[in-house]
């Protein structure tokens, strides 16, 4: 069984940065795209980004393109979504995933348990 496991999320001012991890216990890590999604109260899970197995490619949500950036380390079997110049309506619980390399929620097979980000001043 696969896990998961975020970290990095808290309350951060509105223009600030964060940097959010998710360690997986998967042997065979790169084998997976890493997706990060979020979902803000009251409304569904959106995607925010998503990068290869290898790390050669990435794709944003536009929402979110400039100020966050998806990266992967498999040495440690950990990747990273780097956010600057947060918005309040950046305030979400935010997930990662594995899977196949998409930007819906149906192509990840694995899911960690979120982590909550709240930007407010």
């Amino acid at each position: 069984q696969v896990q998961l496991v975020e970290s990095g999320g808290g309350l951060v001012q509105p223009g600030g940065s964060l940097r959010l991890s998710c360690a997986a216990s998967e042997r065979t890590f790169s084998n997976y795209a890493i997706g990060w999604f979020r979902q803000a109260p009251g409304k569904e899970r959106i995607f925010v980004a998503t990068i290869s197995g290898a790390g050669m490619r990435t794709r944003y949500a536009v929402s979110v393109k400039g100020r966050f950036s998806i990266s992967r380390d498999n040495a440690k079997n950990t990747g990273y979504l780097q956010m600057n110049s947060l918005k309040p309506e950046d305030t979400a619980v935010y997930y990662c995933a594995l899977g196949a390399e998409g930007t819906t929620a149906p192509a990840y097979g694995y899911w960690g348990q979120g982590t909550q980000v709240t930007v407010s001043s």
